[in-house]
């Protein structure tokens, strides 16, 4: 069979093969847009017991085209379909099963000299992939796949079925909501790279990578950083018509976490208040010098205090499991850092790294209640920031925002709120 299939005739003998396990690259009408704004122009599947793949039309000038709910059939008949970038393909197929290698294997395409000729001359064409010769985006996916075939697990490790069937899809019920915008105001604050990547309308579009060394994600896309926007610029993001926008923060959320780790019960009072009293100093220098203690180091004028004798004892635990283990087992998503693996790890960095695996792992379980919470729902939470929740919120829907308050309370957190008419909440 050639590798090029238009007809439908073709797309049943593929389909007829029986294929058990394969690798799925899509081919997006640019490969810079935002899947939430992008469209599919080819679809290349490899079949692990072929010698070679194959490139299915969906829609590209050189040939003719075949429905993508053929494709999907094509595709939901593999048992075993590894992506590279689960959370992208699922905005093409809502095909749950898929497997991610990045997790396993991160991997990036390069772009051929013949693609980025034509991106190079034409910018501003949002479909540019439909012209760029299919022969060529089949060297490119030829070329990943034999990255990849190489690096695919025989056992799955523990961690695996977090990050790929919870965690991604906790991200992905964000994603795709988009944050309304002021649009004057966007362009006051920030130069995008080109609008169409990620703006439509007055909807911009986020991105969360999750491939992060502790798989802390990172949200960076069209040159906005949205896990750091600056407290000025946020008057720029705005509710829906007839909504507003509501910030649930964390209270204390790293020394909370810190406190689960160590069994160490503060009760229901304010933490840092609590911290106030133990040091001796008032509310804001107490924040501030246990944040320090917790990312650098216990000091020695504090190292008698209860909580930071347990938080030194895990430390040093933790430490020596790596240091003879050769690997250490974080809670929840059971993800593991081997040691050969980690550059200038020290104990405290070690500490570190734990405490943002288990700040992910956890936000990841309440997203995801969340996310089941706004079902059907008018509301919806458009962003996240590692201790902060940011929804635009139908003011109809009270009994919604209550059951989101209440999730935060099974996990025994302390939050606090924010509303107002942009993000900024002036």
């Amino acid at each position: 069979m050639y590798y090029i299939i238009e007809t439908l005739d073709q797309l049943k003998t593929l389909y007829n093969r029986q294929t058990q396990t394969a690798f799925v690259e899509v081919i997006p009408f640019n490969y810079y847009t935002h899947p939430a704004l992008n469209k599919v122009s080819l679809v290349y599947i490899r079949p692990f017991d072929d010698y070679k793949g194959y490139i299915i039309c969906v829609n590209h000038s050189e040939s003719s085209n075949i429905k993508l709910s053929h494709v999907d059939a094509v595709l939901k008949n593999i048992p075993n379909l590894w992506v590279r970038n689960k959370k992208q393909f699922l905005y093409y197929f809502q095909i749950k099963k898929a497997l991610d290698i990045s997790f396993i294997y991160p991997t990036e395409l390069t772009l051929t000299n013949i693609h980025s000729y034509f991106y190079q001359k034409y910018p501003l064409k949002d479909d540019v992939n439909r012209i760029i010769p299919i022969s060529k985006h089949y060297e490119l996916c030829e070329t990943a796949y034999n990255q990849i075939k190489p690096n695919i697990p025989h056992h799955l490790p523990e961690w695996f079925d977090f990050y790929n069937n919870r965690a991604t899809l906790a991200f992905f019920g964000i994603e795709k909501n988009g944050i309304n915008i002021n649009k004057t105001l966007l362009d006051k604050y920030y130069e995008t790279n080109n609008d169409y990547y990620s703006i439509k309308g007055d909807r911009i579009f986020t991105q969360y990578n999750l491939y992060t060394t502790t798989r802390r994600p990172s949200n960076s896309y069209n040159n906005i950083n949205f896990a750091a926007l600056k407290k000025e610029t946020r008057e720029a993001f705005i509710p829906s018509e007839n909504n507003i926008l509501v910030e649930i923060d964390i209270s204390a959320y790293h020394p909370t976490l810190a406190a689960q780790l160590i069994k160490y019960d503060f009760g229901d009072r304010d933490i840092h208040s609590e911290f106030a009293e133990m040091y001796g100093v008032d509310y804001k220098t107490a924040k501030e010098l246990t944040f320090k203690q917790l990312y650098g180091g216990v000091f020695s004028e504090y190292a008698h205090l209860e909580y930071f004798k347990k938080i030194q004892m895990f430390i040093d635990d933790a430490w020596d499991t790596l240091q003879y283990g050769k690997y250490y087992t974080c809670p929840i998503s059971k993800f593991t850092y081997y040691l050969d693996k980690l550059d200038n790890m020290n104990p405290n960095k070690l500490f570190n790294y734990i405490l943002q695996n288990l700040e992910t792992s956890n936000n990841t379980n309440i997203l995801l209640d969340i996310h089941k919470i706004l079902k059907n729902k008018n509301t919806k939470i458009i962003l996240y920031t590692y201790d902060s929740f940011l929804f635009d919120y139908d003011k109809n829907e009270k009994e919604v925002m209550s059951a989101i308050v209440d999730v935060f309370k099974k996990y025994n957190l302390q939050i606090k709120a924010n509303s107002g008419n942009n993000y900024n909440f002036q």
